[in-house]
């Protein structure tokens, strides 16, 4: 149980980044940010690590070893790749270009599809019945995170997020925006400047 609080914790911080990262105070972007990235690993460590194991046909379970870590390079791709590494985490103030192609031509939050890959991946590979549990709440927290970021913050951030938000799905990838993630994946990102 205290894995799954834990993580919920850990969207709290991530809010907590990007208003820091909006008003430009680094110290606190820095530490809830890390605070976030500590914090929901532990979370997921100690998920997997307790409790009782499902029973699960060993396919499955493999399934889950090839999808979990697929799931973690395009995450890391998505986040820490496709956007600037440097100005969107270590710089005091938030990002002012937008992203709009590869995996953010697919849709304009791909970690969320790639969080819930991962998650499924786990819970196959490891059998884990806490991260059973854990899963669809922290995915569920992970959309409402998207949410908001969608609806409130990256308007405010970007001044092309409404024309992005007409061209891009929010969640689920599109035929249209599958032939525009492919067309345009690991070229140099198109992106919109204030």
């Amino acid at each position: 149980m205290a894995s799954l609080l834990l993580g919920v914790i850990a969207f709290g911080f991530a809010v907590g980044f990007d208003l820091a990262s909006l008003a430009g105070r680094k110290v606190l972007k820095h530490l809830s940010g890390s605070a976030a990235l500590v914090s929901f690993t532990i979370a997921f460590i100690g998920a997997v690590a307790s409790g009782p194991r499902l029973a699960i046909p060993q396919t499955l379970s493999l399934l889950g070893w090839v999808l979990a870590p697929v799931a973690t390079i395009l995450l890391l791709y998505s986040l820490f790749v496709e956007i600037p590494f440097t100005i969107t985490y270590l710089s005091p103030d938030a990002p002012s270009k937008l992203v709009r192609s590869g995996t953010y031509a697919l849709t304009r939050h791909p970690g969320v599809l790639w969080l819930a890959f991962f998650l499924l991946g786990a819970v196959l590979a490891s059998r884990s019945r806490t991260l059973l549990w854990a899963a669809p709440l922290w995915w569920a927290l992970d959309l409402g995170y998207a949410w908001w970021q969608d609806r409130w913050l990256f308007p405010r951030q970007f001044p092309a997020y409404r024309a992005y938000q007409r061209e891009t799905p929010m969640f689920l990838p599109t035929a249209t925006s599958l032939r525009q993630c492919l067309r345009t994946i690991g070229r140099r990102p198109l992106t919109d400047s204030k």
